[in-house]
């Protein structure tokens, strides 16, 4: 049976974040084809995580800056090893191609973090993101510089959206051989489900600990409930999401019908009791896992442009008749959305009908199968091929060398500091 390592940024939360929830729909993948699975991380183990145990998934503690990784990954001999974000690519990849050389490497860049970053910085300085657009002198941040890198270095980068996919190719021109366009996939909506007249209020959900989030939270409060609020008194805003800091919980108000009430022991529960989804995200990249929770409960949702990229359907405009509610980008414009779609049984349905065939055009089950067809032949290839690919990718075999000697050498000096203290 042949072996799959992934290496984790944390263990997998699919209860609180969309990150746990792909990194589950992959490892199901790839035991859906017969293959054994170890999920291995430095970090601790949080209350919230996967039982991978029960689903016959080993688990594996390993140390950063450490030899003692190379000797666990040698014994195992794994046929693929998947770094979950780039970072872990930077740290363990070349430990890595020292331990296993012949392993296929995989990237999961869950988004592309240079693009958030430069969307982030963009709203801080207090300047609108407009249809997406992001300049070329922020997408080529240090960030950037690292992410890039790192997909030259593996065999394979798995790309959540296809907006990304476009990026990638067009702006940071990287060869379309090294890129798989690997989206969630979700199976159909979760039906029964209650019909417009049997829900009420509004919800937000989303982990406290993911920037775009907390900084939607701080706009609902500041500035969109209020106007909400003013138009529909009887109305509340349900606020989920994990890790709620102190300042989150502070905005708790429930005279003003702004309710924080932290993790979600259901989440699909709270999403189909509330009549509307609002997720005014001004920053961010890849795809939105709470938008396709929202469509798979039939919950038409109010977002802005960054909230339906790579999300809305094929051909269609998201802000006309393409997304499975509305899409605006001004506190007002998505304040008077939210209102009038409150307000609007028939509208109300109609999104709802959006949202399911959102979720049947763009990320049914059999999307899975696309990703396995490409990755198959690569997980299949003779050694001597991959390696004749590798040496055919030159750029990335000058990034390995430079970057896994810098990076190799700073590893085992922290190493052997580590060993000499008392």
């Amino acid at each position: 049976m042949p072996l799959l390592v992934v290496i984790g940024y944390v263990w997998p939360e699919p209860a609180s974040s969309a990150a746990g929830s792909r990194m589950l729909s992959l490892i199901t993948l790839f035991q859906q084809q017969g293959w054994q699975v170890i999920f291995a991380s430095a970090a601790e183990k949080s209350p919230h995580r996967f039982d991978l145990l029960g689903i016959g998934v080993a688990e594996q503690s390993i140390a950063l800056n450490c030899d003692s990784f190379q000797q666990w990954l040698q014994s195992a001999a794994p046929q693929a090893v998947m770094f979950d974000r780039f970072m872990l690519e930077e740290q363990f990849g070349w430990r890595v191609a020292e331990a296993c050389p012949d392993a296929l490497r995989m990237l999961d860049m869950e988004d592309i973090h240079a693009l958030r970053h430069a969307r982030h910085e963009t709203v801080k300085a207090g300047r609108a993101i407009v249809a997406s657009e992001v300049a070329t002198d922020q997408l080529n941040n240090e960030l950037a510089f690292r992410e890039v890198a790192a997909i030259y270095r593996c065999d394979v980068t798995l790309v959540i959206s296809d907006f990304e996919m476009q990026l990638l190719q067009q702006h940071y021109q990287i060869p379309a051989a090294l890129l798989c366009y690997c989206p969630f996939w979700q199976r159909g909506p979760k039906t029964p489900v209650p019909g417009f007249a049997e829900r009420s209020h509004f919800i937000s959900i989303g982990n406290f600990r993911h920037a775009p989030n907390w900084q939607a939270v701080l706009w609902l409060k500041q500035q969109i409930w209020p106007l909400i609020r003013k138009q529909l008194p009887q109305a509340e805003l349900h606020i989920y999401g994990a890790y709620p800091p102190p300042k989150a919980t502070a905005l708790h108000n429930a005279r003003e019908g702004f309710l924080v009430k932290g993790w979600a022991e259901d989440a699909v529960a709270v999403m189909q009791q509330a009549r509307l989804c609002l997720a005014p995200l001004q920053f961010g990249a890849g795809l939105k896992g709470k938008l396709l929770e929202a469509m798979q409960c039939g919950t038409p949702s109010i977002t802005t442009t960054i909230g339906a990229e790579g999300m809305n359907l094929v051909g269609s405009n998201a802000r006309t008749c393409g997304w499975a509610g509305e899409v605006a980008d001004t506190a007002e414009s998505i304040a008077a959305a939210a209102i009038a779609l409150y307000q609007d049984p028939r509208a109300w349905q109609n999104a709802q009908q959006r949202g399911y065939a959102i979720l049947a055009k763009r990320f049914a089950e059999d999307q899975a199968a696309i990703v396995w067809q490409q990755l198959s032949q690569l997980l299949n290839e003779s050694v001597t091929a991959r390696e004749s690919r590798r040496q055919g990718n030159f750029t990335g075999q000058m990034l390995q060398s430079h970057a896994y000697r810098s990076t190799r050498y700073m590893g085992q000096w922290i190493e052997a500091k580590n060993r000499n203290q008392p």
